[in-house]
């Protein structure tokens, strides 16, 4: 049997299962070197494999199927041929008899009985029409038991450069299974039309089929199905580097994390081929494209396809190759870096809660995020802190919303919320059972809804919906104390309301307008925190330390706080990562890392203790500062006027210590006018400052 004989009908594949060597993601171990970790890369499309290790004597070379059995059994190259030929002859006696009952050149033939066998059959009719397809519109037979290979499967043919049959891809009715014929060759539909300038790529065929059947994307777009997240052949660049009149290229892949992966990979793929192709992406609102068009009418897709235009306009944010590229040479930060950038930003004082704000938001990148809630009263600023801190994450992980609706959370789809930082500019206008599916992603990380939908006859039928909420969140409000559920899952930080707070502030914003701060350095240290939050490795902490914390014994709720305390230790380590050693994908915290979080996280641990919330105890500090002693007595006009506030302002405030009877109240003689005097003057400065020592002196003592 001559060589190229050989090549054809011995696959790589075969070879590696024969050595029972592993692939997984094309990737496998060398067995020609000591490999810890997989470094012999898989070409399924041209049968050949390839290790990159240096440490390998057959390092960068390309191997085909002779040369493995050879290097493998430390053979003659004629040994190996001998032995490559007898195991053909075995597998034709054998395992690969089954095909032979589908003569190549008889594969047109055969998908016209397939496609009679599909209106005959009721199973095969009820298939194609649980996942919306219809066999009029699309070229789709049936195979049940006449040939082998591809049995219970409704089947599509794969066509070659002159729209001739050349394999076919089987989808099982009975399971889940993806039958294709030996040595598959052939695109689906088939080649796209040299006239094309828009094309979609999907992950799967009956992805593939589902937008085939929409007139409006048949009209603009062609479409070409991917074997899976690694079926981007050989065949399929081929075809596209043959389209010279091709503009844009939109990848919909699953909406999975295995899908969107597979969407970055495939994207640099596609740019090496032609760094001139307009790249963009499709975020599905469920699983895939058939599951959306199953849930949906078929004009979403053109909703989407028109969205995703309009985004491509607005910014560069899916240029996936300049993204990778920056990536690959991380900014180099510490902690105390981060939070000069944070203020070169535009985020002018609160240096700890700025720095905790972006520690929160950060953490969308890791298994467990965390989550914040910003206090402050009307016009305080605390939307546009949250908002600003949301600017330094990459934009296209940020979402944003102004109001949530009720059951808005529920139909986002499965994988939507995940890897995602959130912003909620004011949770004021959410309603309970908005709160209370925001608690349930924030506790949980899920949501789990029975729900009815429509099929496609019109019969109503319930299925279970899921919501993924794998994300970090920074909220703000004016009335914390009504969110007690929400409040005791998050973080609780408090605008600095100090009349030296509007000073800097005040003093930023004229250096602005008198050109002494240009806007190019803002935008500088924007895109640098970007940057350096998309290098982030998604790695282990480990804490050595954890055991010997301990919070102070007055704080509410301690057990989640505690958690919580740990959950920001780690997450400080984590942002450190450039500057601490890695050992087998875990990070080391250090001592350092415990003083950080323990200062920025110190506002946030008092509000906890505190009976008042953030904006309540700053009014009152200020109270007892400006009345000097328990005994006098006084108005809300004097205090108005003193501390210039609202009259609403200032009544809710001193309502809400009348309620925690912080303050009492008497009617004078003129039974118009009421006084107020401090009942419980509490000592909070003595508090916070026994508080702090004794978690410096914890970590001192390590």
């Amino acid at each position: 049997m001559s060589i190229p004989e050989i090549k054809q009908k011995l696959s790589i594949q075969e070879v590696l299962e024969h050595y029972q060597i592993p692939v997984k993601n094309q990737m496998c171990r060398c067995p020609f070197h000591e490999d810890q970790t997989p470094s012999m890369q898989v070409f399924y499309d041209s049968n050949t494999v390839r290790c990159y290790s240096g440490n390998c004597p057959q390092s960068n070379k390309v191997i085909d199927v002779i040369d493995f059995i050879m290097y493998k059994e430390q053979i003659s190259k004629a040994q190996a041929i001998a032995k490559a030929s007898q195991w053909i002859g075995l597998a034709t006696k054998s395992s690969y008899k089954e095909y032979q009952e589908l003569p190549m050149d008889r594969l047109e033939e055969i998908f016209y009985k397939m496609k009679q066998n599909l209106r005959q059959s009721k199973k095969a009719n009820e298939y194609t029409l649980s996942r919306n397809l219809t066999p009029e519109q699309l070229e789709i037979g049936y195979n049940g038991r006449t040939y082998k290979g591809i049995m219970n499967c409704i089947v599509f043919p794969l066509k070659d450069h002159h729209n001739k049959i050349v394999s076919f891809y089987g989808r099982s009715i009975k399971d889940k299974n993806h039958y294709y014929l030996k040595n598959r060759s052939g695109l689906y539909p088939g080649y796209p039309p040299k006239e094309t300038k828009n094309l979609i790529l999907t992950e799967s065929i009956i992805d593939s089929a589902s937008l085939l059947q929409i007139e409006k994307i048949r009209e603009k777009y062609s479409v070409l199905a991917c074997y899976g997240v690694n079926g981007f052949t050989q065949e399929h660049k081929q075809a596209i580097q043959e389209l010279k009149q091709l503009e844009e290229i939109i990848i919909i892949f699953d909406n999975d994390r295995a899908g969107k992966q597979a969407t970055e990979k495939l994207a640099k793929q596609i740019q090496e081929l032609n760094p001139q192709l307009q790249l963009t992406t499709l975020e599905l609102p469920n699983k895939d494209i058939n599951e959306t068009l199953q849930l949906h009418s078929p004009e979403i897709f053109t909703e989407l396809i028109n969205n995703r235009t309009k985004k491509e306009e607005q910014s560069n944010n899916n240029n996936l190759e300049e993204r990778s590229k920056k990536i690959e040479d991380p900014p180099n930060l510490s902690l105390n870096q981060i939070n000069q950038l944070i203020e070169q930003s535009g985020i002018i004082g609160e240096e700890n809660t700025r720095l905790l704000l972006f520690i929160i938001a950060s953490s969308y990148k890791t298994p467990k995020p965390l989550h914040a809630i910003v206090q402050g009263s009307s016009g305080s600023g605390k939307t546009h802190l949250i908002s600003k801190i949301a600017d330094l994450m990459p934009p296209e992980d940020v979402l944003r919303f102004t109001r949530i609706t009720e059951s808005s959370l529920y139909n986002w789809g499965e994988w939507d919320l995940v890897g995602k930082s959130m912003v909620i500019e004011d949770l004021d206008g959410l309603k309970e059972e908005a709160l209370y599916s925001l608690r349930e992603l924030i506790s949980s990380q899920k949501l789990s809804s029975s729900v009815s939908i429509k099929d496609k006859k019109g019969n109503i039928k319930s299925t279970q919906k899921k919501v993924r909420g794998i994300f970090s969140s920074l909220s703000a409000t004016t009335k914390g104390e009504i969110y007690e559920d929400n409040m005791s899952r998050s973080f609780v930080l408090a605008v600095d309301e100090s009349i030296e707070q509007s000073q800097k502030i005040i003093a930023y914003q004229n250096k602005k307008y008198a050109g002494e701060i240009r806007k190019e350095t803002e935008n500088k240290a924007r895109k640098h925190l970007q940057e350096y939050v998309r290098s982030l490795q998604n790695l282990e902490v480990i804490n050595p330390y954890a055991t010997r914390l301990q919070l102070p014994q007055e704080v509410h709720k301690i057990r989640r706080l505690n958690q919580m305390y740990q959950s920001i230790i780690n997450q400080v380590t984590y942002l450190n990562q450039k500057n601490r050693k890695i050992n087998q994908g875990k990070i080391i915290t250090e001592k350092e890392d415990l003083q950080q979080a323990t200062e920025v996280l110190f506002e946030s641990i008092i509000l906890k203790i505190d009976e008042l919330d953030g904006s309540l105890r700053q009014f009152f500090e200020r109270l007892k500062n400006h009345l000097k002693t328990k005994d006098k007595e006084f108005t809300q006009r004097e205090i108005r006027q003193a501390f210039n506030l609202s009259k609403a302002q200032c009544s809710r405030y001193i309502t809400h210590l009348l309620e925690l009877e912080y303050l009492t109240a008497r009617n004078k003689q003129n039974l118009r006018k009421i006084t107020y005097q401090i009942d419980y003057w509490d000592n909070f400065e003595k508090l916070r400052k026994q508080i702090k020592e004794q978690l410096q002196n914890q970590i001192k003592d390590l």
